[in-house]
């Protein structure tokens, strides 16, 4: 563990949860296209070309796929893959393919930090209830080829302080892997309060080849010597991430079925780590999904069977009845899991409290190296402030500046790719409030719970812009690491009052700005949908397909 300055790196005590002694340090890409590959040997269906996205059964047009509701809205019943072959307006062409619908009993969602599916389950069956708002860090990644003098494998070091300033929560970390990859990054706290400051930037636009006025993290003196010589960069990646902690984490499951991995969030804060208690919380839902599939069956036989009950009776057992995965939800609270969220469910909190970032520094060193998580308390967000709440008006907050840097050229190393005639999958839309029944459950199939209701519209788009780029200096512009968002120069954007419904949707704008999202460059990462302080910035499947080809990240 090292702590930086500007021109120092200086070794400090680092938590035991960060031992990396005896361990192989691989790609994680690598590792699951291997495990992909051995599932389809068992004999598991794997559609890596197909996405999914909400598909609600009370619109007349769906305009996409994924998790398909019972009549009543009160449980899910199947995943629907998206449609392939619209064009931007979302009219079908000559490749127009529909989804296709997979009918499960059990539906486990696993679709990492912040899934638009595990989003609408999370919100329609209420299940944040008595928990804390899920945070995250943005993490930024690069693998580089470094010359042979260079490179130490098994060799692990995590880093904290600068580039970073004293209010913003983050460390970085460099990993060397073998046949003389290193793979090095950073990671940002979303709860950032300065809207000019660019994660992306922090790291990536300071190549060790740059002047000396390219003063962040990778011109400091340890990275540049590690980069020097032959060197070179092959691939680049981000996303974002679980920070929340135990207090956090979901209620687990909901009729048909439950969350999983980061899609539920258990990341270890202290260990960096969250793969190893997703791949358990998988084991974990897999057996209860067996055991309550079995016993479903077992039911319905039975009754089938039954001189006493008749198939035909009301109360019968049923193949369509929700499973029930409650006993997945105990199950992982009794595991090691819950254990090894337990130990340092106090540390990425502790940064919120009023002793500030250098408080939480001082705090998690004693709770991680002493304490162990053995405390009486437990902090929690009290406030119920999520990450994009945090962000202070670009008026209290001084300008970053930043040198230049071809942000296109780190994007073409993640290869990603989208279809450029197809709906944007990146929405401006504004939710309304939910029905009063929304998540409740109970006896009254013909009531069913509300469908989410939003507005995509000029008016919209107008006031986006203008809260964004007037009060918060176009946050979204310089804080997604793959340049989709720009806020340009136009004429005739509505912005006078009154005028909004008389432009097109994506030509709305404000005091002679538009939004423009370059959709075709997105990478997946999420930033927006969790960063964005209007948080009207909705991220939906693309085309199935579409998307970053990470391979040795």
């Amino acid at each position: 563990m090292r702590l930086f300055t500007s021109k120092y790196s200086l070794r400090i005590p680092q938590p035991p949860q960060m031992a990396k002694m005896g361990i192989y340090v691989v790609s994680l890409s690598r590792v699951t296209a291997w495990l992909g590959s051995i599932a389809e040997e068992m004999g598991v269906e794997v559609y890596p070309g197909f996405a999914g996205s909400v598909y609600r059964v009370f619109l007349f047009h769906p305009t996409g796929a994924g998790l398909v509701y019972s009549e009543d809205g009160r449980s899910v019943l199947v995943v629907r893959t998206n449609e392939v072959g619209l064009d931007r307006q979302g009219r079908m062409k000559d490749t127009f393919e529909p989804g296709m619908e997979f009918r499960a009993r059990v539906t486990l969602l696993a679709e990492g930090a912040h899934g638009s599916l595990s989003k609408e389950a999370i919100r329609r069956f209420k299940l944040r209830e008595s928990r804390d708002p899920q945070t995250y860090g943005l993490g930024l990644k690069e693998v580089w080829r470094v010359d042979p003098a260079k490179h130490e494998p098994g060799k692990v070091v995590h880093s904290m302080g600068w580039p970073l300033d004293i209010h913003t929560y983050g460390g970085g970390w460099t990993c060397h892997m073998g046949d003389g990859l290193v793979t090095l990054g950073l990671v940002v706290g979303l709860d950032y309060s300065n809207p000019y400051l660019s994660p992306y930037r922090e790291l990536q636009a300071c190549h060790p080849f740059l002047s000396s006025l390219s003063n962040r993290m990778k011109h400091h003196p340890y990275f540049r010597d590690l980069l020097s010589g032959d060197a070179t960069r092959i691939a680049y990646r981000a996303r974002v991430l679980n920070e929340g902690g135990l207090q956090s984490v979901p209620k687990l499951n909901f009729p048909g079925g439950a969350l999983i991995g980061c899609s539920a969030g258990f990341v270890n804060v202290a260990k960096i780590k969250g793969t190893h208690n997703a791949m358990k919380s998988g084991m974990l839902a897999s057996e209860a999904a067996f055991d309550v599939v079995a016993a479903q069956t077992s039911d319905v036989v039975a009754a089938q069977t039954s001189d006493v009950v008749s198939s035909q009776t009301s109360d019968a057992p049923s193949p369509d009845d929700p499973a029930d995965m409650s006993a997945y939800d105990t199950a992982l609270h009794k595991s090691w899991v819950h254990s090894d969220l337990h130990e340092v469910r106090n540390v990425r909190p502790s940064f919120n409290t009023p002793l500030g970032v250098l408080g939480g520094v001082i705090y998690s060193g004693i709770d991680t190296l002493l304490l162990r998580g053995r405390t009486p308390w437990t902090f929690r967000n009290t406030s119920g402030q999520s990450d994009a709440a945090h962000t202070r008006r670009a008026s209290e907050c001084t300008p970053i500046v930043y040198p230049p840097f071809d942000i296109l050229t780190s994007v073409a190393l993640t290869g990603t790719n989208h279809a450029e005639d197809q709906p944007v999958h990146l929405r401006v839309r504004r939710y309304l409030p939910a029905g009063e029944d929304a998540g409740a459950e109970g006896t009254e199939p013909s009531k069913g719970l509300a469908t989410e209701r939003w507005v995509e519209d000029a008016a919209v788009q107008r006031e986006h812009v203008h809260v964004n780029v007037e009060e918060y200096a176009g946050l979204l512009g310089r804080g997604c690491p793959a340049q989709v968002y720009e806020y340009v120069d136009a004429e005739g954007t509505g912005a006078e009052e009154g005028k909004a419904s008389e432009v097109k949707v994506e030509k709305a704008g404000w005091g002679g700005k538009r939004l423009v999202i370059n959709s075709q460059n997105c990478i997946h990462c999420k930033f927006c949908d969790v960063k964005v302080p209007t948080q009207d910035i909705t991220w939906t499947v693309p085309e199935g397909g579409g998307g970053p080809k990470y391979t040795i990240t």
